[in-house]
């Protein structure tokens, strides 16, 4: 198994997983490897070394906040607001995978994220459930929203 740790933690958008290994999340969630898991980054220098964004949307990527995108090379990213309590966090690490802290399909669950992180970052408010972010997928001319 990847010795890659698994961090608990309150993320811009909800309470999740956080590790540098994909297959690692997917045995954590208990879901197929081969479904794709996103990525969080920094800032817009670390996307640029791992996809392409589109000329059309690149004011509109870097600008865009809670919003995950799925580049043509079908990686997905989601740039960190530089004033979100996340942010010290992911700087960090300039890139982890990141995926919702609960069973594929099911609802949060602390005792399940609890029982499944290596490392709890500590969250002086406590973990909350909030909406998942937006996804869009992006050629080099159309945006079709996804969830």
């Amino acid at each position: 198994m990847n010795s890659s740790l698994v961090y608990l933690v309150q993320t811009d958008t909800t309470v999740g997983f956080s590790c540098a290994s994909h297959e690692r999340l997917s045995d954590v969630k208990q879901r197929p490897r081969s479904k794709k898991i996103l990525n969080t980054v920094d800032s817009f220098k670390t996307l640029n070394q791992n996809a392409r964004v589109p000329k059309n949307f690149r004011k509109q990527v870097r600008r865009a906040s809670k919003t995950t995108y799925i580049y043509p090379n079908q990686k997905s990213f989601r740039l960190i607001d530089k004033n979100s309590k996340f942010h010290p966090f992911i700087s960090k690490f300039k890139i982890l995978y990141s995926t919702s802290a609960n069973l594929t399909g099911n609802k949060f669950d602390e005792k399940f994220a609890l029982e499944n992180s290596d490392i709890i970052v500590n969250e002086k408010d406590g973990f909350s459930e909030k909406i998942s972010s937006s996804i869009y997928k992006l050629s080099k001319i159309k945006k079709v929203k996804i969830r």
